[in-house]
């Protein structure tokens, strides 16, 4: 899923119209993936690779009709051979494994939610404090933070924000933002939950003499 010009010029939109209504200030950032997940991979991978070592332990005869094979039938495998054949297939195995779980599809898929989960936010709050927080005077900066590959999103607030505004608030900014991605629109979505933000923001920090402290553009990653 891609981000087209008219989406970028959609949210820049969206956050003007929302920061004319309150003190608050709101970013947008965008990233393909959080993460690499590449400690998913080589997990799947070990998996896979004991696949061979489990058939061979289960049905031992199998294995050593296989090294017959190579021997021609004339006699009976070694031990060394078996185990060399053995080694052979486990390595093979990995190899195989890494590629097939690296593809993007796959690693996803084979990907725990909660991993997701934790480390879309790890991400959202590691870009909040590097681009967002404390950068703002009266410490009311707003970030929403959407991962698209994970299909997640999240909205880490400063702390001015935090102290008055519970996290059950941005449920509906989340919901028609992932409503608007599962369909296709992600500009959209994200234009609709800053507005969503912005209502929040408007209630708690209506617009006053604070000057515009973050840039007012949707950030791609």
């Amino acid at each position: 899923m891609k981000l087209t010009p008219r989406d970028s010029q959609i949210v820049a939109d969206a956050i003007r119209a929302a920061e004319a209504r309150t003190d608050g200030e709101v970013a947008a950032i965008v990233a393909q993936e959080s993460d690499s997940y590449k400690d998913v991979v080589l997990h799947w991978a070990l998996v896979v690779a004991l696949l061979p070592l489990s058939i061979a332990a289960g049905f031992p005869a199998l294995h050593a009709k296989g090294a017959t094979m190579l021997t021609g039938g004339w006699e009976e495998p070694s031990l060394r051979l078996m185990l060399m054949i053995l080694l052979f297939e486990t390595v093979l195995a990995f190899l195989v494994g890494r590629f097939v779980v690296g593809l993007p599809r796959v690693r996803m898929a084979l990907t725990p939610a909660t991993t997701k989960a934790r480390r879309v936010r790890r991400r959202a709050i590691m870009l909040f404090r590097t681009g967002t927080e404390q950068r703002t005077a009266t410490s009311t900066g707003v970030l929403l933070y959407l991962s698209l590959a994970e299909h997640r999103a999240e909205i880490v607030a400063d702390a001015a924000i935090h102290a008055k505004v519970e996290p059950a608030l941005w449920g509906e900014a989340m919901a028609v933002l992932i409503a608007a991605v599962r369909d296709g629109r992600p500009g959209e979505g994200i234009a609709a939950a800053i507005a969503k933000i912005g209502d929040v923001l408007a209630e708690h920090f209506p617009r006053g003499d604070d000057p515009n402290e973050l840039p007012d553009r949707l950030i791609v990653l």
